[in-house]
């Protein structure tokens, strides 16, 4: 398996896409960040074209163990992060 692609490594190669400077790349992916961040904590979902949707969903409260001990206890009700893949990135992957 290949190593992950590091934010240094996806900034040189989105300037290079975007014919522009790194600093420039920078800020386009930080803004990005940024409004993927604030739109998924407020509750709504974001839809990259060719990549997939990144969503929030709340999971309810239920039971818990602890590996190390066994223990049972409850975990509080939360809410987590999730992405359901494009299928036009899944077909370029598998073929």
């Amino acid at each position: 398996m290949a190593k992950p692609m590091t934010k240094t490594q996806l900034v040189a190669a989105l300037a290079e896409k975007m014919g522009s400077d790194k600093k420039t790349a920078t800020g386009a992916l930080d803004a990005i960040t940024d409004i993927i961040t604030s739109e998924v904590s407020a509750g709504g979902a974001v839809t990259l074209p060719g990549v997939g949707k990144i969503y929030c969903r709340e999971r309810p409260e239920r039971m818990v163990r602890n590996p190390a001990t066994g223990e049972q206890f409850t975990k509080e009700a939360d809410k987590v992060v999730k992405m359901t893949i494009a299928k036009a990135l899944k077909d370029s992957v598998n073929g």
